[in-house]
């Protein structure tokens, strides 16, 4: 039997594979899946380059990019993920309880770990909101695409990370300080969309993917049901 292929951005990789294979174990035809995961750029590069999947799943305004260019059907939304805070292990816990101890946290960190992606995106946003990209902008360093910040943080080679929090879960080498304060509550939305040639079974995996049979492994991911 032909298998299903999908690719998804590093966020969502352990989830989406957890979860594609509960659904070949639950269906009768048991139709393999065959996923790949890759940096969120990298995969919408590689679609507009031609390469051609039956799922795809990533940042929502990227897969919707993606959706308005034709190069994937409609979207579906799949997960929520907030934005999280780590320091290397061993390091002073710093408190994370609102705005403002976050900002006394990023002015006090020598080196700011943060993606390429959409949570990197929204951490910058908010800097320039505070009047802080400049002068934080020589202590920022960006992970490689597909390069958790975990890793940076594991190396000493940053002393904060910021990232979204399934990034950063059970990671080896950090501690991890919990969600960004809820009077910020940077949360990304990951989507799921059909390939324009999907093969028959790939509307199926959507549907759990996206159903409320998949919330508790979400959970254990550190993302939830997207609201």
């Amino acid at each position: 039997m032909h298998p299903l292929t999908g690719i998804s951005s590093m966020a969502t990789r352990a989830l989406v594979a957890e979860l594609a294979q509960a659904h070949v174990r639950a269906q009768a035809s048991g139709q393999p899946v065959q996923m790949q995961a890759a940096g969120g750029v990298d995969v919408a590069r590689r679609l507009r380059a031609g390469e051609r999947f039956d799922l795809v799943l990533l940042a929502e305004d990227a897969l919707q990019a993606l959706c308005r260019e034709g190069h994937v059907g409609a979207v579906h939304a799949f997960a929520d993920s907030a934005v999280a805070a780590a320091v290397p292990a061993g390091a002073v816990l710093p408190p994370l309880n609102d705005a403002a101890d976050l900002r006394a946290a990023v002015l006090a960190a020598p080196l700011i770990g943060y993606s390429t992606g959409p949570s990197g995106s929204a951490l910058l946003a908010l800097f320039e909101r505070w009047g802080l990209l400049e002068t934080l902008r020589p202590r920022l360093v960006q992970a490689p695409a597909g390069v958790p910040v975990a890793a940076l943080l594991a190396r000493g080679e940053v002393q904060l990370g910021l990232q979204q929090r399934s990034e950063l879960l059970g990671q080896p080498g950090i501690t991890l300080l919990g969600d960004l304060p809820q009077d910020l509550a940077l949360t990304t939305r990951f989507s799921a969309a059909l390939g324009p040639q999907a093969a028959a079974g790939a509307q199926a995996l959507l549907d759990f993917l996206c159903s409320p049979a998949a919330a508790a492994t979400k959970r254990r991911h550190g993302m939830t049901e997207p609201t």
